[in-house]
């Protein structure tokens, strides 16, 4: 035996030992308070109802408790650091947005690398040296406070931009003079669920009122619109609407990029609704309504041709059209009609109209005369993302950005006279697309459907049972998981790691019905796809349990939490993130029923029904051996509170821990929100994300 294999087998005989001392990790014990809820005439415990207040100190000792066993564990992993190191190289490097041109400018996003958010930039010409307009880096001490929207007036003399603390969905508008770089005074409070429409000397934003203390007490009802003038307090905004009657709606305001129109849009998906109403709004703020009802039919205002609105709907459309609506004489007219693709976006610019399709989860995008005639197809370097096209009606050229899992972002300039593309911003990543595949595999899901996954590896892959795979989906909200690429993947793939995304029904990957065959009574098709995945994966001895991980966030994490109460036995490691985990109670919290159209609501018998049976925390059971379960979430997460996480952790590990050989953890992350706050706490959660995956599937990070 060589002095090498020696080494090598002593490594792996610790490497075990530490495995094997996971398995008796003291969980800090949560305490039960007798709960019960009745549904329907069911009966239902909830005795961590208490973790619901998590602001109070009692969960803030749990809170501080459970990190500090998590941390210990993760701490005791012996490349987690050259983990968070490796993803520091592979994401610094320059990041670029495309430009916008406004004005006498061209405004653009840059990262150098590291930074914890993106400077905007400006330059009169593509030569010209570059000016600062807004650095956030600069805005707090921790990097917490983020830029959103930043929202040019049509001059382009003015900006209006929002800023949050801690990744809450609660926003600030800072409104800056461009000719001078300096912010107005007044400051807008209370934002959420907002756009920013300028209209004249001023613009359209919606918020809630004013709650009697901090954002706790903010109730997330009562959704308005207001009209701001420039160089006014926010006492005096005009309030332009209001519904109290019906406090759950969502109410926002688009304009046209002419200003001719103001458009409110009004929703009620609490409701279980999943479309919207479309009103125009006159000089008075009377509203004239298009579409006066909400049903589950969407209409989004493209743009207008005169008194002509451009309007993408999905009204008797599941994969989505495009109709014209004459506002004078209140007909509607065909632009485009349905197609066997689904409709993923109208944009405009330089009087053409850019319409974006799905081929199978990939870009096709086509040119259009404002007559609705098609005049070209654009070429795309293969199979991918592709999206912006936006820009004025006297632009000659546009730019668009296309990306895939082994093509790094790339912005193209795109000359709407030739029709021809050619790169204009090409990233400095460190990476070699040569050396990494991208495969598409279609499989059968246990009702029989077609269901897609993307795999993405090493060309050099030598698939087999001991093959280290990461499986992630979402399935839900209409949301497509287009292929793009992920800096932080590239070192996982180095390790061998295979990366397949699957696009499960509940997205819109296939258009509305798609979306409909995971909705509701019917999320159980959701699950179903995912496991078949797996299936398919360790049949095809592509990897086997002992190799396969699974991860989702948000509607993912609820996914992994079900899927992995129905199956443990096909996973060896789980990675549920800010997760919707108790699904009777989701409608609860903050603006949790605005998830109603997609999952139901537990105050329907029929839906309730299905709730209970697939929620992550009603259905952990006794005597069964989970997957390493690592649950992250953050104390700012105002939009899937972390409370949803809390109580399913804690239930995980008082029902599952006795019988689990893994371990059942909980990170929790501070000053951060449903997405982390800055680039430093996204790399820190990365690695530690990581380091437990790799660590519980026994591959040792080089």
């Amino acid at each position: 035996m060589t002095l090498n294999s020696i080494f090598a087998g002593f490594i792996f005989l610790f490497f075990m030992a530490s495995i094997a001392s996971a398995q008796s990790i003291k969980y800090p014990v949560t305490k039960k308070i007798e709960h019960v809820d009745e549904y329907h005439g069911m009966k239902v415990s909830d005795p961590y109802r208490w973790l619901e207040d998590d602001m109070s100190e009692e969960t803030a000792q749990w809170v501080k408790a459970q990190n500090e066993v998590t941390f210990a564990h993760l701490e005791q992993i012996p490349y987690r650091k050259k983990i968070f190191k490796d993803l520091e190289a592979a994401y610094n490097y320059p990041k670029y947005s495309a430009p916008r041109k406004k004005g006498d400018y061209y405004y653009f996003y840059k990262n150098n690398g590291l930074q914890n958010h993106s400077v905007l930039y400006r330059q009169k010409d593509m030569n010209a040296e570059p000016e600062v307009v807004i650095d956030p880096n600069t805005l707090s001490a921790d990097g917490t406070v983020g830029m959103g929207a930043f929202v040019y007036s049509k001059d382009g003399n003015y900006a209006a931009y929002t800023l949050s603390k801690g990744g809450s969905d609660w926003q600030e508008i800072t409104i800056m003079d461009l000719r001078t770089l300096k912010n107005l005074p007044e400051k807008l409070e209370w934002v959420k669920v907002s756009g920013i429409s300028w209209k004249g000397d001023g613009f359209y934003y919606s918020r809630y009122p004013a709650p009697e203390g901090s954002a706790l007490a903010a109730k997330n009802e009562n959704h308005q619109v207001y009209y701001h003038k420039l160089g006014t307090p926010q006492s005096a905004d005009r309030l332009v609407y209001s519904n109290p009657g019906f406090p759950q709606r969502f109410n926002t305001v688009s304009t046209t990029d002419d200003e001719k129109f103001a458009l409110l849009y009004v929703s009620d998906r609490g409701s279980g609704k999943d479309g919207h109403a479309l009103y125009i709004l006159d000089e008075n703020d009377k509203l004239i309504p298009i579409k006066d009802e909400i049903t589950n039919f969407n209409y989004g205002v493209a743009d207008n041709f005169g008194d002509v609105l451009l309007i993408q709907t999905n009204e008797n459309a599941p994969n989505g059209k495009v109709v014209t609506y004459d506002t004078k004489t209140k007909k509607w007219g065909s632009f485009l009609e349905e197609k066997p693709e689904p409709l993923r976006g109208v944009s405009t610019g330089g009087r053409k109209v850019f319409v974006t399709y799905f081929k199978d989860v990939a870009s096709k995008v086509y040119v259009y005369s404002e007559a609705g005639k098609m005049e070209k197809e654009v070429t795309l370097p293969g199979l991918g993302s592709a999206g912006g096209f936006g820009g004025e009606k006297t632009d000659t050229s546009l730019f668009y950005t296309f990306t895939s899992f082994n093509y790094p972002p790339t912005i193209f300039s795109y000359d709407i006279k030739t029709g021809n593309s050619k790169v204009f911003r090409k990233p400095e990543v460190k990476f070699d697309p040569e050396a990494f595949e991208v495969k598409q595999i279609f499989f059968k899901s246990k009702d029989g459907t077609r269901v897609p996954m993307f795999l993405t590896y090493k060309k050099d892959t030598d698939f087999s049972e001991k093959t280290p795979v990461l499986l992630y989906g979402y399935g839900g909200f209409n949301v497509s998981l287009a292929p793009s690429f992920s800096p932080t993947m590239i070192p996982l793939l180095e390790q061998g790691f295979v990366f397949v995304q699957v696009n499960l029904r509940g997205g819109g990957e296939y258009g509305q019905a798609w979306h409909e065959q995971g909705m509701k009574l019917k999320k159980q098709n959701v699950f179903d796809d995912f496991i078949a995945a797996a299936e398919y994966l360790i049949e095809n001895k592509m990897t086997s349990p002992a190799k396969l991980a699974i991860r989702g966030g948000s509607n993912g994490g609820t996914l992994v939490g079900a899927v992995m109460n129905q199956r443990p036995e096909l996973f060896k490691v789980a990675l549920p993130a800010v997760g919707v985990m108790d699904m009777l109670r989701f409608q609860k919290f903050t603006i949790g029923w605005n998830w109603i159209a997609d999952y139901g609501s537990s105050d329907n018998a029929e839906e309730f029904k299905a709730l209970y049976a697939y929620s992550p925390l009603h259905n952990i059971r006794k005597g069964v051996n989970y997957p390493a379960t690592l649950v992250t979430t953050a104390d700012h997460d105002d939009r899937v509170v972390p409370a949803h996480s809390f109580k399913y952790a804690a239930a995980l590990q008082e029902i599952g821990g006795a019988s689990s050989k893994n371990p059942l953890l909980i990170r929790i992350d501070t000053n951060s929100g449903h997405g982390s706050s800055n680039t430093t706490k996204a790399l820190e959660l990365t690695a530690d994300t990581y380091a437990f995956l790799c660590y519980h599937l026994g591959v040792t990070w080089n």
